[in-house]
Order: structure tokens, then sequence, then C-alpha cells
């Protein structure tokens, strides 16, 4: 399972109390376990009225950044508390996975949900032949009458939240409960995203209007092969224009750090131009909306007294760098388009376009003229972000710059650590390199970065250790399992390339290893094999 990634940048940690008083508890403390080191967390467990007035008298002497809850908890929590709530939601998986144990009981299944029936499960169960009863309800006792409702019908198996589940099993029926892992992991981290936007908007009032700033340049472009001049060359290019850029890469190949260098180069540099960065793809959508745009007072639930001003209104003068732009939803990407085309903006809930002065540059890892074709980007949009267009080239299509930049983040990470570099590192490094050019970096820059770190705490650790190519395959095992694709053979000119067949002969035949060897699928492997002379 991966480690789930920090929003927050900098800073001490963000405050979460969650809020339950059903067999929730426990998936809240499990998950709790996966980020109590992004975060300070404290399951408070009571309900409803009970756990109002407990957040009110201590947010009169205490912080909190966020409460998670789910259901007709945080419903009830989320008009009767000043602090955000975020509602942990059940998905379709969710449910689908839960009527799966409730069929392995009864053929009857009852579902009971807070407020409004579920209408698609309507046609589930005459797909699947299941007599599915749905009862909604609002408070405690609603519920209870759902239940013994259901179970005067003869129906054996209830599925739904915790207080559900409780009050079946209280009935003597059998409760399947709704949540996952999974859905509580996104309550986190919608909860941890929502700090960071929240403690970002206070930390532009204490300024008192002072903005981000972009705090990497051309200089941490760091490598000499010919793909990284020609990078650089780029830069300086695009920062002399107003236009938009989007720039493509895989993941961790260091599409920020190259926005941050076309705003330090152009002309909105200055001391009042600032550069804002958001992630489409950490945001959750109904988030999303609010924060690029901005809303005025009374806008939705929870929208803040006095409205606020949104990211495109933070950056007007200077930058705002969109990355994962694949992941907006489409319907944010038409408010986009018209902020784009119209030069100005206009809040959730506003009657006022805001004039702004905003150079958009955004960043996708997906390939979105695909997703144009699929209907999930629109195309109208590509075309207005791709005025300027910019490809990183992935780590392992300039082996010639990993030993260096291996060297400078193992030495960066050797100072974090009050370790001293040895005398002769930068040798030890040399003799490395053939190891380290050998793999194929999916992680990228950024994967180099985090191994280098690993390595430091080693060397720090045993002083007198040497770095050796078996040293580093020790602490780094993953380096002897996957082999870089060999990108320069693929794209040289003339017969320095080598044909699809002969790598095929190379390998006995063996189509996937073939495959694997050039870094491509199957299907492109055998369009190749067609296709060339």
């Amino acid at each position: 399972m991966n480690a789930p990634r920090s929003p927050l940048d900098a800073g001490d940690k963000p405050v979460i109390w969650t809020v339950s008083v059903s067999r929730l508890s426990e998936l809240f403390r499990d998950i709790t376990v996966e980020y109590d080191h992004l975060a300070l967390i404290e399951p408070l467990h009571l309900g409803f009225d009970e756990a109002a007035k407990h957040i009110r008298e201590r947010l009169a002497t205490e912080h909190c950044d966020v409460v998670i809850a789910a259901g007709s908890n945080a419903a009830w929590l989320k008009g009767r508390v000043s602090v955000p709530v975020v509602a942990a939601k059940a998905s379709g998986f969710d449910v689908l996975k839960a009527l799966a144990r409730a069929r392995r009981v009864s053929n009857r299944i009852g579902v009971i949900s807070y407020q409004a029936p579920l209408p698609e499960l309507g046609d589930f169960a005459a797909t699947f032949g299941l007599d599915l009863a749905q009862r909604t309800y609002v408070t405690r006792e609603d519920a209870r009458a759902a239940v013994h409702e259901l179970k005067a019908e003869g129906i054996a198996v209830i599925v739904g939240a915790g207080l559900i589940t409780d009050l079946a099993e209280e009935a003597g029926l059998t409760g399947v409960f709704l949540y996952s892992a999974a859905s509580i992991r996104q309550a986190f981290d919608d909860a941890l995203e929502l700090a960071r936007l929240t403690r970002l908007e206070a930390g532009r009032g204490r300024r008192k209007g002072a903005e981000q700033r972009a705090q990497r340049g051309m200089n941490d472009l760091r490598g000499d092969s010919p793909a990284m001049e020609r990078l650089r060359q780029t830069v300086v290019l695009y920062a002399r224009s107003p236009s938009t850029v989007l720039i493509e890469g895989e993941t961790g190949s260091g599409k920020e750090l190259v926005a941050q260098a076309i705003h330090r180069e152009s002309p909105r540099r200055g001391a009042n131009r600032p550069f804002v960065a958001v992630n489409c793809g950490a945001i959750a959508e109904s988030l999303l909306e609010s924060e690029l745009f901005g809303h005025e007072e009374g806008a939705f639930t929870g929208a803040r007294r006095g409205g606020h001003a949104g990211l495109f209104e933070a950056a007007n003068g200077g930058t705002l760098f969109l990355d994962e732009i694949g992941e907006m939803p489409l319907a944010l990407q038409t408010r986009l388009l018209r902020v784009l085309e119209e030069r100005e903006v206009m809040r959730v809930g506003g009657t006022r376009p805001v004039p702004i002065d905003v150079r958009v540059i955004s960043a996708t890892h997906c390939d979105l003229e695909a997703r144009m074709r699929e209907g999930r980007f629109r195309a109208d949009l590509f075309y207005r972000l791709a005025v300027l267009r910019l490809a990183l080239p992935p780590l392992r299509a300039r082996a010639q710059d990993i030993a260096q930049l291996a060297e400078w983040s193992l030495k960066h990470a050797l100072a974090a650590l009050d370790a001293r570099p040895h005398p002769n590192l930068a040798a030890e490094v040399k003799a490395c390199a053939p190891l380290l050019a050998s793999y194929a970096w999916p992680g990228n820059v950024r994967e180099l970065r985090n191994l280098m770190e690993r390595v430091a705490l080693f060397l720090a650790a045993e002083p007198l250790q040497a770095l050796t190519p078996a040293f580093m395959l020790s602490v780094a095992p993953e380096l002897g399992r996957q082999a870089a694709p060999p990108v320069d053979a693929l794209s040289a000119p003339g017969p320095a390339r080598e044909s699809t067949a002969a790598v095929l002969a190379r390998f006995g035949g063996q189509r996937d290893l073939a495959a694997q060897h050039l870094g491509i699928s199957r299907t492109t492997l055998w369009r190749r094999l067609k296709t060339e002379p």
C-alpha cells in the first residue's frame, strides 16, 4: 500500500478531529495509523448534539482545522459548528460490495440511507434478481423505525452506515456496514487538502496580500544532456510570450519546476507578480470550483463569511499553474474556458465579473488528445491551453545526467542529516553510474531524489561505508529488477537504430520481454513488426 502524500508544504501539522459513535470508529482508528505522520488526529466518540456541543466548547480555546464525520452525523454537524466538516461518502463500489455480502445472507435485502434513497439500486436489483427494499431516515428515531418496519416485512439483512447496522443488530437482524477503507482514506485526503487551503487563505490574510512566489528557476534545471539544453532554451523562449503553456511529462519529471522557471524568466517575475500553483487532481471536485474561481458569502453551505477570493484572483498579475489539468471535471473545464476567453472570473454565487490578468501554465502526465477522443476533455479548452507546448524528457532519455543528479541529491540529503559526504563521493557515484543508468526510473527525477535520501540515511548511519554498486543494490534492490528501455537506440537516425524484429530475435521471440525492453505495449510491438520494412 502506498503511503499517503502530504499536501501541506510547510508549517505545523494540521489538526483533524474524527466524529463517530458506531463501528465507523474502528475504521477511523485503523486509517488514522496511516495518516498520523501527516496530521494531529483525535477521535471524538460522540454524535449529533453531543458532538456539536463538545466541538463548539473546545473551539473556544483550541484549534481544529477540519472535522471528519459520515452520513447523518456529518450533515448534522455542518450547520452547527464553525470548523469545516468533511463528509465521508460511500462509493458506488462500496454499495455493490455491501449488497454482495448481504446477498450471501438473504435474497431480500433492506437498504437504509440518509435523507434520500439510492435511485440506481432499482435497475441493479432488477438486473441481478435482488429483492431490495429502501428506506430513508433523518434522525435516530427515523432510523430505528425504518429498521423495525423492514423487520416486520420479513427482511433479515440491512445495509447501511454504522448507526443503521447497530440498530439492525439490536433488532436481531444482520447488519452490513457500507463504508470501505478506501472511502475513509479519501475523506482523510480531502480533509488534509482542505486544511492546506484554509491555512493558505489565512496566510494570505496575515501577509496582507503577499502571494506565493516561484522558488525555483533556471539553475534548478540540472543536467548537461542535449535534451536539457534544448529544454532550457525553450523555457527562455516561452518566458518571453504571454501565451498559455501546456507542459507534458511523466510523473516526477519536473513539470512544476519548469513552470516556475518560465515564470521566473518572464516579465511577470516582479515582487508583486505571484506564482500560484494548484493540483487539479488532488482537490475534491466539490472544493475545486470555489478554490479556483472563489465564492460569495452564502453561495453554498459552509461558504465563508464575506466570501472568498479564488486562486485566479490570487494570481492576478502573475502566473497560475494548473497541475494535472487532465483530471479537471468536464463541468469545470467549461468554466475555465470562459475565464481564459473573457479574461474575467465570476465567483460561485456571484453576479459581478472580476477582471483578471493571469498567465496560465498547465501540466499533465496523461494523453490529453486521447482523452479528447474519449470525450473526457474539451477540445476547445485543449487548444486554448496548448498555444505553446513543451514535452519534458523522461530521466531514462537523458542517462548521462543521472550520475550528476544523483550526486547533487545525495549531497543535499546528507546535509539535511548533518552528515558529511565522503571526500571521494563523486568518484563513488561515478562507479555506480552504470547501475543507475540501467534502471528505467518510472518516477523520474523525483524517484531518484527519494532514493538518494534513502541512501543518505544508510551512509549517515555507517560513515565508513563506501558507496559501491553492491551497497547501492542492498539499499535499493529495485535497481536490479528493471532495465531501462533503450530510448536513444529507438530515436537514433539511420543504421544506429535497432529494428523491432532484431530486438524480438534477441529475446528469442518472446514478445513480452521484447516489449518491456523497448518500453512499449505488446500491441505497439505487433504494429511495429507489421509496418517496419
